[in-house]
């Protein structure tokens, strides 16, 4: 009887020691979310919601960590800035943020990270075309969640719309690219690591 090894599922499978244990997928999980911590203190105070660099942490975290592990990284760092760590954009943290304009946008980072994980997982991040795509759909799911309780706080679709997803999509499809150029290269570095 011999027993076949399920290839590796994402990124980081690939790029760690094969024997996964819980205190590695916790360090994981812990990282990166300080990492989509870091990336929010890159930001430009715009009003009602800032331009940072989270949603370029965020769909990479779901593309390299897949979709359990990426899904609880971004509720990690969710988790953290409720309870009053500085980790929002521009160092805020605290349930009114979670309440507040960019509420719905904080929610949608653990959907994104979750369906861009779901996909890498089924070889999405391999190939640009393909990651970048599947950060597209994360992206998507960001601004529907974001614009959604924009629009409840707002009170209003049209202004919801213009100031929580037009005047980003420029913004964000730059960092759809960097993050996307990132995974092919890494593979193709595990590929030759092998």
């Amino acid at each position: 009887m011999s027993s076949i090894a399920a290839p590796p599922r994402t990124l980081v499978d690939v790029l760690l020691p094969r024997q996964r244990s819980l205190v590695l997928d916790a360090a994981l999980i812990v990282a990166f979310s300080a990492f989509v911590a870091l990336t929010a203190q890159v930001s430009l105070p715009l009003l009602p919601v800032p331009l940072t660099l989270q949603t370029l942490g965020v769909l990479f975290t779901g593309a390299v960590l897949g979709s359990k592990r990426g899904t609880l990284a971004l509720l990690l760092y969710v988790a953290e800035g409720a309870i009053g760590l500085p980790v929002f954009a521009g160092g805020l943290s605290g349930i009114g943020v979670l309440v507040g304009p960019t509420g719905g946008y904080l929610v949608g980072f653990i959907v994104a990270a979750g369906i861009v994980g779901l996909l890498a997982e089924r070889g999405w991040d391999r190939r640009l075309v393909w990651a970048a795509l599947a950060m597209v759909v994360g992206n998507l799911a960001i601004y529907a969640l974001g614009v959604a309780w924009l629009t409840v706080i707002l009170g209003d679709l049209r202004t919801a719309l213009v100031q929580g997803m037009l005047i980003f999509i420029i913004g964000d499809l730059i960092k759809i690219v960097v993050a996307a150029l990132a995974l092919p290269g890494g593979w193709a570095l595990a590929r030759r690591r092998d």
